[in-house]
């Protein structure tokens, strides 16, 4: 099972990088809205295999709409698993965006993941793993447990149904995020959704990639 998204400004000769994902940017838009600012998609230029994460549990952060995955050892819980997406070749100016969009509360590491050869259902009840194990970068919770719902597994298919708009939807769909957070200050998307501070700060440093392209080319 293999899909395929858009990778805009592919760089052939920067170093090439593979990362796997668990939360909301197993979303094709809203990965494509991180790294290149359109959550659109039109050139198959990205690979991207669902695979496996050992000794790992995925939870839920509180009062956000995205998760968390944190290390379990094999000695105390050795059927650890989070299920993702393991996608390449990114470029090292994605993964730059990538970090800021995941914050301070995360930290990228290198793991090893084993990409599946047969799907199975939400559990992983039917998951076949295969006998590559393919080296990748993710980005592991370190803000500490308490913002967690321990063991509340996070629901991919309900963040698609209920709450990609938040994160990908045009400015209309995202009024009634702006005035929750206005009255509330509670931003389920962590800054993260349309009009977020992760989001501008993200739109800015686009912005400026474009103005250097345009300089370098008078």
């Amino acid at each position: 099972m293999e899909y395929k998204i858009t990778l805009e400004n592919p760089n052939p000769q920067g170093r090439v990088r593979t990362a796997f994902f668990y939360g909301t940017l197993m979303a094709p838009a809203v990965l494509n809205r991180v790294c290149h600012g359109s959550a659109q998609t039109s050139t198959p230029n990205l690979s991207v295999r669902p695979a496996i994460l050992h000794n790992f549990r995925r939870h839920k952060v509180r009062n956000v709409d995205y998760p968390a995955i944190i290390r379990s050892p094999p000695s105390t819980d050795p059927d650890a698993t989070v299920r993702g997406t393991l996608v390449t070749p990114l470029t090292s100016a994605d993964i730059f965006r990538l970090d800021i969009f995941e914050g301070d509360q995360y930290e990228r590491q290198l793991v090893k993941v084993r990409p599946l050869v047969e799907v199975g259902d939400e559990s992983g009840e039917g998951n076949v793993e295969g006998e590559e194990e393919v080296e990748a970068e993710t980005y592991v919770w370190i803000a500490g447990e308490r913002h967690l719902e321990m063991g509340e597994e996070w629901d991919y298919g309900e963040f698609v149904r209920e709450k990609i708009g938040r994160w990908v939807g045009t400015s209309e769909e995202y009024e009634e995020v702006d005035e929750a957070v206005r009255a509330e200050g509670d931003d389920p998307t962590g800054g993260r959704g349309l009009n977020g501070s992760i989001t501008r700060t993200l739109e800015e440093g686009q912005k400026k990639d474009k103005e250097e392209v345009l300089k370098s080319a008078v």
